[in-house]
C-alpha cells in the first residue's frame, strides 16, 4: 500500500521549490520580455523551470519510475531558435537546483511526459492561471497524485494568494500559501515561502440559509459561461438566495478560496459543445476543495472521473461549493437545461 504520507511530503517539497522559482521569474517580467523579444516569454520559462524542478524533487525522493502526466515537453525548448528561452530557464531552475545542466533541466522536463495507463500517477499545471501570472496577480502551481481514477494527494502553491481575507486579490501578497492534502484526511495551509511554518488545517463551514453567496469568478470571461452564470444566480435570487459581487481571480485558486470560505461557489460552465476539461487543471484544486468541506462534481452532479486519459471525457463542466449552495446549483443547472447541448 502506497504511503500517502510520503507522497505528500514530496509534493509539498516539489511545489514549494516551484514556488520559489515562480516567484522569482514573475519578479524579473520586464527584464524577460526585453531579452527573449517576446511578452508571454515568462509565462514561457516559468511553466519549463516549474515542470523540471517537480519532475526532479519527485525523482529524488520517490525514485527515478515516477509517473509524471505534465502540460510540457521539452521539445520546443531544445530548438535552437529558442535558445534564449532555454538559457533564462535554466537560470530560473538553477536559482534552487544551482548544479543542473542544460541536459538535467530538459531531461527532467521530459519526465513530465508520462501517460496516464496506469493505478497510479502524477499530474502538473506548473502554472496554471498564465495571464494572472502575466499580471502579476493570481496563479497556481499545481500537483496530484490520482489513484485508479481519483485524487488522492494534491498539493497546491499560490504564491500570490493572501492568507488575509481581507487583503486584495489582485495584488501579490509577500508571502502566499500552500495547500496540502490527503484524501480523507483534511487539508493544511502553509505560507508559500516559509517551509517550517506549522501548518494551518482548513475547515469551512456550510452555508446558511437566507444569507448571500458569492461566485468565485475567472478574471477571463472566457473559461465559463457567463450568461449562464448569471441564469443560475438569477434563478437563486428569485427563491431567496440573492448573491454578492463574484470574487474574481485566475488559476485554481479559485478551489482554494472556495474550499477556505472565502467564496460560496466556483462554477466553471461549458463554454462549447464538446469542450473536454483537462485533468491537471482540476486535480489538485479539487482534492483540496473537497477536504476543505465542498463539494466538487460536474454540472449534472457526478463525481469528476480521471480514468479516461488527459482530459475529463466523461464530465461536463465543474460545480465546487459546500453542500448546501452545491445542491442549490445544480438544482438550478436542472431547471433551467443549462449543459443539455452541450
Amino acid at each position: 500500500m502506497l504511503d500517502y504520507a510520503q507522497l505528500c511530503t514530496a509534493a509539498r517539497e516539489a511545489v514549494f521549490l516551484a514556488s520559489a522559482v515562480c516567484r522569482e521569474v514573475q519578479a524579473s517580467l520586464d527584464e524577460l520580455k526585453a531579452i527573449t523579444k517576446d511578452d508571454k516569454s515568462p509565462v514561457t520559462v516559468a511553466d519549463f523551470a516549474a515542470q523540471a524542478i517537480v519532475a526532479k524533487v519527485l525523482s529524488d525522493q520517490l525514485g527515478e519510475d515516477v509517473i509524471l502526466v505534465g502540460e510540457e515537453d521539452s521539445k520546443w525548448l531544445r530548438q535552437e531558435e529558442h535558445a534564449t528561452h532555454r538559457q533564462a530557464t535554466l537560470a530560473a531552475v538553477q536559482a534552487v537546483w544551482e548544479d543542473a545542466t542544460e541536459k538535467d533541466m530538459l531531461d527532467a522536463i521530459d519526465i513530465g511526459a508520462g501517460d496516464t495507463h496506469h493505478a497510479g500517477y502524477w499530474t502538473l499545471d506548473p502554472v496554471d492561471g498564465t495571464k494572472g501570472f502575466l499580471r502579476n496577480q493570481q496563479y497556481a502551481i499545481a500537483l496530484a497524485y490520482v489513484e485508479r481514477g481519483t485524487p488522492v494527494v494534491g498539493v497546491m502553491g499560490c504564491p500570490n494568494l493572501p492568507s488575509d481575507f481581507s487583503a486584495p486579490l489582485d495584488v501579490p501578497d509577500p508571502h502566499g500559501c500552500l495547500y496540502a492534502a490527503i484524501k480523507g484526511d483534511g487539508v493544511y495551509a502553509h505560507p508559500a515561502d516559509d517551509a517550517g511554518e506549522k501548518p494551518i488545517e482548513i475547515r469551512r463551514l456550510d452555508h446558511v440559509e437566507g444569507e448571500p453567496i458569492s461566485v468565485c469568478a475567472s478574471v477571463e470571461k472566457a473559461h465559463s459561461n457567463v450568461n449562464d452564470t448569471d441564469r443560475i444566480l438569477e434563478y437563486l435570487a428569485e427563491r431567496g438566495t440573492p448573491s454578492r459581487e463574484p470574487t474574481r481571480l485566475d488559476s485554481q485558486a479559485k478551489y482554494a478560496v472556495t474550499g477556505r470560505g472565502q467564496a460560496d461557489a466556483y462554477l466553471r460552465l461549458p463554454t462549447r459543445p464538446g469542450y473536454v476539461e483537462r485533468i491537471w487543471d482540476h486535480a489538485a484544486g479539487s482534492l483540496v476543495a473537497t477536504e476543505a468541506g465542498c463539494f466538487v462534481t460536474d454540472i449534472f452532479g457526478n463525481a469528476l472521473d480521471f480514468s479516461h486519459g488527459r482530459g475529463l471525457e466523461k464530465n461536463k463542466g465543474v460545480i465546487c461549493a459546500p453542500p448546501r449552495v452545491h445542491g442549490l446549483v445544480i438544482g438550478a443547472i436542472e431547471a433551467l437545461g443549462i449543459g443539455a447541448n452541450t
